[in-house]
């Protein structure tokens, strides 16, 4: 069996978690702590931002000597680079936080101890755990974390691949199946499609629900590699007008479903290919430009226009964003998805990584890595 228990199972806790420490404890429940039974001395390191729109600092941090009852503390081994974390870092999110923090929000590793409540994990597992605002948890060598955002890794996986997959794949499968409802064969146009979350969302349309797939990227070279990993037709941004070229590949019919990561005129000639009864979905604006778009050219079409804040939904919908999470696994436990990681950086090198994605030379997703996949769990 590719997972020791079924994905849906292993997220019940983490789905109900926030239900369950305020209806039986109420909103005043702190839980207890022990000391960790870890012995390590020395301190570790991890990346901080600072200030605002400044490199990341490499700072070392003491071993933390409690855990509270619902804690895990991780040994990280890798840590997924997402453009939302850029964008934290630099000020630029709808999610500010206050300096000093750990960057870093999509991370693998292994577990060193748990709290007293948590029965389900043990030294030495192979887990994904996520960071939300206020988590200190990020591109840190080890992490003290919410059992409820802790997830076990399909055997199908390795660990830097696994820092590569929950965040893209989330987001691709919550706005593909989720919002846009999509079916069997339909025809899909994905923008910035060799990026973590265009990857993603080709791997899931053609793969899950064999529909053909029309990838937008900018140069030849990644046009190739799109098709080389599933996709039917690809859009050079860079020679064509997406419009157009939708036009000719769909002979005037266009296309079912969009997702968007682009914003700006991108969005907008996307929104204009759109089918009868079409729909895009909005999960970004990596131009830097959110558009205007006109209410009549939904209207004309009878088309709808979403958007879609994946990690929003860890709140307002626990359910859904669970479902996408154990929707994932499944097809990858099934190797019916294959994540793919494009380059990794040690994490000295965070900055670099990030400047790497923000240069738009990577292909899929980048990782930074803390620790080989073989490195022994700490005691």
């Amino acid at each position: 069996m590719a997972l020791r228990t079924p994905p849906e199972v292993l997220l019940r806790q983490y789905i109900r978690y926030g239900k369950y420490t305020a209806s039986q404890y109420g909103s005043t429940y702190q839980p207890s702590r022990s000391q960790c039974a870890s012995s390590a001395s020395k301190n570790y390191k991890a990346a901080v931002c600072t200030k605002l729109g400044q490199p990341l600092v490499i700072k070392e941090f003491p071993y933390p000597t409690e855990l509270k009852s619902n804690e895990v503390l991780i040994a990280t081994h890798a840590m997924g680079v997402n453009f939302a974390d850029i964008l934290i870092s630099k000020g630029l999110y709808q999610d500010r936080r206050k300096t000093p923090f750990i960057s870093g929000s999509e991370l693998s590793g292994k577990v060193v101890e748990v709290g007293s409540d948590v029965g389900d994990l043990k030294n030495g597992d192979r887990v994904i755990f996520l960071s939300f605002a206020g988590s200190s948890a990020g591109a840190s060598e080890f992490c003290v974390v919410d059992r409820k955002t802790v997830i076990n890794i399909p055997t199908t996986l390795n660990l830097v691949t696994a820092a590569a997959t929950i965040v893209s794949y989330g987001t691709a499968m919550m706005a593909l199946t989720y919002k846009a409802k999509l079916k069997k064969h339909e025809k899909v146009l994905v923008t910035a499609a060799t990026g973590a979350t265009g990857l993603a969302a080709v791997d899931i349309a053609k793969n899950l629900f064999d529909c053909q797939v029309i990838a937008v990227c900018g140069g030849e070279e990644k046009c190739q590699f799109l098709k080389s990993r599933g996709a039917d037709y690809t859009i050079d941004y860079s020679v064509d007008r997406i419009r157009d070229k939708v036009k000719e590949i769909t002979q005037g019919g266009g296309v079912d479903v969009v997702m968007d990561q682009v914003g700006g005129e991108t969005l907008l000639d996307c929104v204009k290919s759109l089918a009868f009864e079409g729909r895009a979905i909005t999960v970004g604006y990596s131009s830097g430009n959110i558009p205007n778009v006109p209410a009549n050219l939904l209207l004309l079409k009878s088309a709808t226009l979403m958007g879609v804040y994946w990690g929003s939904y860890a709140q307002a919908n626990p359910g859904v964003f669970g479902q996408s999470i154990a929707q994932v696994l499944k097809a990858v436990a099934e190797q019916k998805l294959q994540p793919y990681v494009g380059r990794t950086f040690p994490l000295e090198q965070i900055n670099e990584a990030y400047q790497y994605v923000l240069d738009r030379k990577s292909t899929g997703k980048v990782v930074v890595t803390l620790r080989d996949e073989e490195s022994p769990t700490p005691l």
